[in-house]
């Protein structure tokens, strides 16, 4: 039987424990935040890239004008606090005072803690809390402390929080609201595995929550601060065991890839219709985005298309040495000094041969061998480059004075921001990346969606707090 959860206190109000995923770019935005806050949950706008509006309430393209990265980067900050600014004050309208509205952002994402102040300081009043993962935001505690509002960093290990809590959030404990632990193998979007942890071994997380509370109790923290559960989390009774367990004490449970498929969900038909048709095993767990975390997509044409580039790779050397005595006569043009195994000339005579003509240097001297298309687009996209990221394997900008991570742009990765925008505002779902968590399959198979059904956020949520 499912033991059902209780109404928690957050920020000075009642609410349940159930939050909204924030989901950047623009897949969660003030429809989807506000109605989970008006059903009595913690509802999270994106503050990643977020769509900002004209007079008419019609979305404002993000075109940059400046001629520089660092010109446009600057844009990219302005549209970014104008843009969570714009859907914080319209998801606050529509809570109408329920439930509670947290804000999401990337510690990795360029110019983070500018766009936290930005944000922070224009919706004063509004916002209940941050919640920041992809990276170890230090400095989360004391900015959420300037602004009176409650912080909740997003980690995949205690060992994670225990360096967060001795180097930053022991100066500020009474701001923490929460500790968001997500499941690095079953969660969507970019994650914490680590490079000790193998993606192909996915761990219980049960004993991990066990030890992230027994480090946060050896470090004094309330026990009243929930540990929240995110990624894989479908059903709560399947989670029955969890809730009112001594040993992990108070649980909070946070659904990101389930509120995509509800009436208020900003993103495009297509990518709703598209989730209804998923197979276990669709969504991939790989390494190919340019922040060089690991991530959870719907492996469709895109993710398969970078898959496919990557094993169009073979390594060389400027000297010969060892077996690398073959000279590479295709796809380097009149550029001397590849020198590559037999087997691999091979390889690339026949992918030459193929169409794909064109050899593209990587940070790690190999080559990938793309066509004459793919070589212009990848051009073409690092050097729009805005800096959506602190440092980006893609284009090789980094957020500091040089504006350089110091290494070759790695062409087996991909603009982020060009697709993310693309897709989450009507582009191809097959052709952009698709962020979603490991349990997707289950839209095709749970009888709540039989029919095409797509509920409300409502609807979505008094379905969950049944357990099913």
């Amino acid at each position: 039987m499912f033991k059902g959860l209780k109404p928690i206190m957050y920020n000075g109000r009642e609410v349940w424990p159930l939050i909204e995923g924030g989901k950047g770019v623009s897949a969660t935005n003030h429809a989807s935040s506000g109605a989970w806050a008006a059903a009595g949950g913690i509802g999270t706008v994106s503050a990643v890239n977020a769509d900002s509006y004209d007079a008419e309430g019609r979305i404002i393209p993000q075109v940059y004008e400046e001629m520089t990265r660092r010109g446009r980067h600057e844009e990219l900050l302005k549209y970014a606090i104008d843009g969570a600014t714009a859907q914080v004050e319209r998801a606050y309208d529509i809570a109408s005072g329920r439930g509670a509205i947290n804000i999401n952002v990337l510690w990795e994402m360029g110019g983070a803690q500018r766009v936290l102040h930005g944000v922070l300081e224009r919706c004063k009043g509004l916002i209940d809390g941050v919640t920041c993962g992809a990276g170890m935001p230090y400095k989360l505690s004391e900015i959420a402390q300037q602004y009176g509002v409650k912080y909740l960093p997003i980690v995949s290990s205690g060992r994670a929080f225990r360096a967060l809590w001795k180097r930053a959030y022991s100066k500020f404990s009474e701001g923490l609201a929460g500790v968001v632990y997500e499941d690095p193998w079953l969660a969507g979007g970019h994650n914490g595995l680590s490079n000790a942890e193998d993606p192909k071994k996915p761990q219980d997380p049960y004993p991990r929550v066990a030890e992230l509370r027994k480090m946060m109790r050896a470090e004094g923290v309330s026990e009243d601060v929930p540990i929240i559960m995110a990624g894989g989390v479908w059903r709560l009774d399947e989670w029955n065991d969890w809730i009112d367990n001594e040993e992990l004490g108070s649980i909070a449970f946070q659904f990101g890839t389930r509120p995509l498929l509800t009436q208020e969900s900003p993103i495009p038909p297509e990518w709703k219709a598209k989730l209804m048709t998923l197979e276990e095993g669709d969504v991939l767990l790989h390494k190919f985005s340019p922040t060089g975390f690991y991530s959870s997509a719907v492996r469709n044409s895109f993710l398969r298309n970078l898959e496919a580039r990557s094993q169009r790779q073979i390594a060389f050397t400027k000297e010969e040495v060892g077996d690398h005595k073959f000279a590479l006569d295709v796809g380097v043009g009149n550029r001397k000094n590849f020198f590559v195994t037999k087997g691999d000339l091979q390889h690339a005579r026949e992918w030459y041969g193929a169409g794909y003509t064109e050899a593209m240097k990587t940070p790690e001297d190999t080559l990938v061998f793309v066509t004459p298309e793919e070589m212009k687009e990848i051009r073409k996209d690092q050097a729009d480059c805005m800096g959506c990221l602190s440092q980006c394997s893609f284009s090789s900008w980094a957020d500091n004075e040089k504006n350089s991570t110091g290494r070759l742009a790695d062409p087996r990765s991909f603009c982020i921001q060009k697709t993310l925008q693309d897709i989450a505002h009507g582009g191809p779902v097959d052709q952009n990346l698709m962020f979603a968590g490991h349990s997707a399959f289950r839209f095709k198979t749970d009888p709540f969606y039989s029919n095409g059904f797509v509920p409300t956020v409502k609807q979505l949520v008094d379905r969950i707090l049944t357990g099913a």
